[in-house]
C-alpha cells in the first residue's frame, strides 16, 4: 500500500489537480527554457518534463536528444530557476546522475517491468514515476510499484498512457484508473501518449490529437490526481511526438477546464 503523505506536494489525495508537461525531448536549452516560462504562465504551477534521450525511437535515424551530461546539464538549469523538473531513465546507470540533476525519475513504459531499473531509480528517494507499460494489465503495476518500494522509497506515482490495441493502436481503458489508484499510489493520466499511433506513420509514430481532451476530462471526472501533456508551440515541427502533442496556445483553457471538472469532485 502506498503512503501519499511522503510524496512531493504536487500530486496525492486531497491536493490541487496536478499537472506534467513539456516536450517530448530536449529540442535546445533556449527550446526549454522558453517553453517552461510559457507553460507557467498558462498553467501556474506544474512540473516541466523533457527527455536527454529517447531511447526507444522507431528510427534509428530519429533525433534522440543532447544526452546524458548536457541534457542533464540543462534540466538542472531548469531546476535552479525555480522549476520542479521530471526526466526518463532507460539504464540502471542513469539513476544517480539523473537524480542529482531532477527532481522525479521517469521510468519508460517499455521499461516498467525491467527490476534492475526500478530498485537503482528507487534508491535515489527522488519521486518515480511508472509508467504503466502498453502491454501490462493495470493489476500488474502493483508488483511494479513493488520493487521500486522494496527500496524503502515510497514517493511514488503511476501513470496510466493506453494500452495496445492491434497493430499501430492504443485504447484507454477507464477501469485502469481505478484499478490503480486501488494501489494506494497517487495516479496520473498521460493524454497524450494515449493518443498516440504507434508506428503508424512508417518510421515514426502518429497520433490523434483531437482526442486528448475528451479523453483527459475522462480521467479527471475518474478521480486522477494529476496529468501529463506534452506540449509544443508548433507540434509539426517536434523533433518527437509531434502528432501526438497539445499546442501550447490551447494547453491554458484545456488546464482551466480540467480543474472545473476536478473541483466538482
Amino acid at each position: 500500500m502506498g503512503n501519499s503523505a511522503v510524496l512531493r506536494p504536487e500530486f496525492g489525495p486531497g491536493r490541487p489537480l496536478g499537472l506534467i508537461a513539456g516536450p517530448c525531448v530536449i529540442e535546445s536549452e533556449e527550446h526549454v527554457h522558453f517553453l517552461a516560462r510559457a507553460i507557467r504562465a498558462a498553467v501556474g504551477d506544474f512540473v516541466f518534463k523533457a527527455s536527454f534521450d529517447k531511447a526507444n525511437r522507431s528510427s534509428l535515424g530519429s533525433y534522440r536528444g543532447p544526452g546524458l551530461n548536457e541534457g542533464l546539464r540543462i534540466l538542472a538549469g531548469l531546476r535552479a530557476a525555480g522549476y520542479t523538473v521530471l526526466t526518463d531513465i532507460h539504464e540502471p546507470w542513469q539513476a544517480e546522475p539523473a537524480a542529482a540533476a531532477v527532481d522525479i525519475l521517469q521510468i519508460p513504459a517499455f521499461l516498467c517491468r525491467q527490476t534492475d531499473l526500478l530498485v537503482a531509480a528507487g534508491r535515489t528517494g527522488k519521486t518515480i514515476n511508472l509508467k504503466k507499460g502498453q502491454f501490462v494489465a493495470p493489476s500488474d503495476m502493483r508488483l511494479a510499484a513493488e520493487k521500486v518500494a522494496s527500496t524503502g522509497n515510497y514517493r511514488i506515482l503511476l501513470t496510466e498512457r493506453g494500452t495496445s490495441f492491434g497493430y499501430n493502436n492504443l485504447v484507454v481503458d477507464m477501469r485502469a484508473l481505478v484499478i490503480l489508484r486501488s494501489f494506494g499510489w497517487p495516479v496520473i493520466f498521460d493524454a497524450t501518449h494515449s493518443v498516440q499511433l504507434p508506428g503508424a506513420q512508417g518510421t515514426a509514430s502518429g497520433g490523434s490529437p483531437e482526442f486528448i481532451e475528451p479523453l483527459a476530462r475522462a480521467a479527471v471526472a475518474a478521480g486522477v490526481d494529476g496529468v501529463f501533456v506534452e506540449v509544443h508551440e508548433a507540434p509539426a515541427r517536434a523533433l518527437s511526438d509531434g502528432p501526438n502533442a497539445l499546442r501550447l496556445d490551447l494547453l491554458g483553457g484545456f488546464w482551466q477546464r480540467l480543474q472545473a471538472i476536478h473541483a466538482i469532485g
